[in-house]
């Protein structure tokens, strides 16, 4: 009886989380509590920061993304991102790889500097309800300066 209660309650997670990702539907993923935790392999340091990203889907399976982002103490400069992107899901079930291009603006006291950044990333979209979910993804940002790769964790809204 367990296993049936069990299969029965993947069966509708699954059908909830099916219809989020239909053409037309919009969705908000601020990783407020996302620790955007970066280890720099050039530099031997690591970094905080926070993200939003919001967007729609335009074809089922595949949304266009907008995003802003903080970042702290990255190569010892305050780091403030403005991007868009874009993700697939796969299969429906909340696996997503997505690709961004971002322009960076670099503050660090008397010196400030904007480069251009090309990102890709993996991750999962849990489906706590309906429309919250819990999205962790690794991640990996290049720029003319060296690679940052990192793990996050963040929020989805789904409307």
């Amino acid at each position: 009886m367990k296993k049936l209660a069990l299969f029965v309650c993947l069966l509708v997670a699954t059908v909830a989380a099916q219809a989020q990702f239909e053409k037309g539907k919009w969705f908000v993923s601020p990783s407020l509590t996302g620790l955007n935790l970066v280890h720099d392999t050039e530099l031997d340091q690591t970094s905080f920061g926070l993200e939003a990203k919001g967007g729609a889907f335009l074809l089922d399976n595949v949304a266009l993304l907008v995003q802003a982002g903080a970042a702290w103490n990255q190569n010892n400069a305050d780091v403030y991102t403005l991007g868009v992107g874009g993700r697939y899901y796969f299969d429906q079930v909340g696996i997503y790889l997505g690709a961004n291009v971002n322009v960076n603006r670099w503050d660090l006291g008397d010196w400030d500097d904007t480069r251009c950044s090309f990102g890709l990333e993996a991750g999962y979209a849990y489906f706590l309800s309906r429309t919250i979910t819990l999205e962790p993804a690794v991640y990996w940002n290049v720029d003319g300066e060296g690679s940052r790769f990192g793990l996050k964790v963040g929020f989805g809204f789904y409307f």
